[in-house]
């Protein structure tokens, strides 16, 4: 793929849809193509997690105990708490089909919000949604179980 191609799949990617040019340019130049067959694995679950990969192409299966977690197709990120922290992974990531993803380092993603702050405050906004949504979710969750909980 061209830099240009790479800059548009990672523009596709919600953590990094809000990212200057130059910053998403810095990122796709510094990424690693992979290539998988059908049935790849990619990571296994318990793994030490130095990259984050962005899928191109195909789709990666996340596995846990034979049960399918989820699917991630092209745009999708797999293994984002990578970028920020090292960390096991939960799953075991295994290619569907001939897939192609783009592999990214934590340490380049840390040089890239160091030398364009304003994408990290960007980078932040989108996770401050996500914890707002997931803690309306768990705030649910929570009020169903509380209803299940008080049925006689």
């Amino acid at each position: 793929m061209a830099l240009e191609d790479d800059m548009a799949l990672l523009s596709r990617v919600a953590l990094f849809r809000d990212m200057d040019r130059d910053a998403l340019r810095l990122l796709a130049f510094s990424s690693e193509m992979r290539n998988l067959r059908t049935g790849d694995t990619l990571f296994r679950k318990d793994d030490l997690s130095e990259y984050s990969f962005v899928v191109a192409t195909g789709s990666v299966a996340l596995i846990d105990n034979d049960f399918v977690l989820a699917v991630i197709g092209p745009g999708g990120l797999i293994g984002e708490m990578a970028l920020f922290t090292e960390t096991r992974r939960p799953a075991t990531a295994v290619a569907r089909e001939a897939t192609t993803l783009l592999r990214l380092s934590r340490q380049i993603f840390r040089r890239t919000l160091e030398e364009y702050p304003d994408n990290a405050l960007r980078v932040a906004a989108v996770l401050r949604a996500r914890v707002k949504r997931i803690s309306v979710e768990l705030a649910e969750v929570r009020g169903r179980l509380l209803r299940i909980d008080k049925k006689p």
